[in-house]
């Protein structure tokens, strides 16, 4: 991210200068103010002390109107400076700089050509695209019968794992406002890519991260109630304005998605320890579901304008052979918490501090939906469900084509 150092520089040592000026202004003032009384005990004649005070007070207001407005550029030049890397990120301008971390199960080999998501949801009947965009344009989705019960299924089996981890399901408005956006930084750099409702100065939530988080906004929280679990199943709406290629068929990148978020708030001495649980948690369910993935940590120039440290974990797709972003843990340090002016009061007493904040995707739910279709598939086109998941979908092994009215 391109900062204007030199900027904020600038109307830092402006805004010294200012109230340099205001104070010495503020104690002639004061003198004067002194003056007056003086004279006009003694019988003397004020008047050009007074018209004196009266300009001297005219240039403390404008001082004063000054330095509030350079008190809110500076504001806005501070809110596009992105959190601080850890030391252990690795350097670079982009994912090519990532570093992969670890790798768990194996892809499959496949004695027939695997098709991808879009062609096997058409053919059983359970995906259409097309009906999707006639309703709401491009890159929307319909899922129908066993198309739309496994993505219930998928957010269900994984807010129970979540909650046997020890999270609280909390269910969150999907219209957050500004401050709301902006606590958690995504105001005002990722303004182009949010739905905004102009109406109602709402936004609709890109991730439900923002709601999780802002529950606790501007609040003193008691440290024994260290680290807070929470974890949440919504809808996304994201613009995603500059993706392009291949990302933009079916699933994989479209303008409203469901997604299951964990966000943890924690201390600061515990949450890079946080942040390996978190990216483990989200790890258990695809090794739930026997879906091959990665882990890598995110370059500099990769990594999010909140995140001090990123793990994106990437699923196997056999149909693009390659492996795709499905999760992404950050640790957020203080960055969110001193924007939502979030705090803790430790048990061993003193200062309240500023919490960490540390979100993860537990997981995408349609990345996930491709993932099992994928990998799962048979050559006859039909999908085995994991055994994690028939208990979601009344035992049901096999998912068969269906015929659709219009099909």
């Amino acid at each position: 991210t391109e900062i204007d150092v030199g900027a904020l520089l600038e109307r830092d040592a402006t805004r010294r200068q200012v109230i340099q000026n205001l104070e010495a202004l503020q104690a002639e003032r004061n003198e004067t103010s002194k003056l007056i009384g003086e004279r006009k005990r003694a019988g003397e004649d004020a008047t050009e002390v007074m018209e004196r005070m009266r300009a001297v007070g005219d240039e403390v207001k404008r001082l004063d109107a000054e330095r509030k407005a350079i008190d809110e550029e500076i504001r806005e030049l501070l809110l596009t400076l992105p959190n601080l890397a850890h030391e252990s990120v690795p350097v670079g301008t982009d994912e090519s700089s990532n570093r992969e971390e670890r790798r768990w199960g194996t892809p499959r080999e496949f004695d027939f050509e695997p098709r991808d998501h879009v062609e096997l949801g058409e053919d059983l009947g359970i995906l259409d695209m097309g009906r999707a965009a006639k309703i709401s344009g491009a890159r929307f989705s319909a899922q129908f019968g066993m198309g739309a019960r496994l993505e219930r299924a998928l957010a269900a089996y994984m807010i129970d794992l979540h909650e046997a981890a020890g999270y609280t399901e909390v269910l969150t408005p999907y219209l957050v406002t500004p401050d709301s956006m902006m606590a958690t930084g995504q105001l005002p750099k990722f303004a182009d890519d949010a739905f905004f409702i102009d109406k109602d100065d709402l936004y609709l939530i890109p991730t439900s991260e923002v709601p999780l988080v802002n529950l606790h906004r501007e609040e003193t929280l008691d440290g024994a109630v260290l680290p807070v679990k929470y974890c949440g199943y919504t809808p996304c709406f994201r613009r995603e304005a500059g993706s392009y290629g291949r990302d933009t068929r079916g699933l994989i990148r479209v303008h409203q998605f469901n997604k299951v978020e964990m966000v943890c708030i924690t201390d600061a001495h515990s949450s890079y320890e946080t942040l390996e649980a978190i990216t483990a948690q989200a790890e258990s369910v695809l090794q739930g579901l026997k879906l091959p993935y990665r882990v890598v940590t995110l370059s500099t120039g990769d990594m999010g304008f909140s995140a001090a440290k990123t793990y994106d974990i990437e699923v196997w797709l056999p149909s693009q052979a390659t492996f795709r972003e499905i999760s992404s843990c950050s640790n957020c340090t203080d960055f969110q918490a001193r924007r939502a002016e979030i705090r803790y009061r430790p048990s061993e007493g003193g200062k309240s501090r500023f919490v960490h904040t540390l979100n993860g995707s537990g997981l995408a739910v349609g990345r996930t939906l491709v993932a099992v279709l994928e990998n799962h598939q048979q050559e006859d086109g039909t999908v085995r469900v994991p055994p994690a998941l028939r208990p979601y979908v009344g035992g049901l092994e096999l998912i068969e084509a269906v015929v659709r009215p219009g099909n």
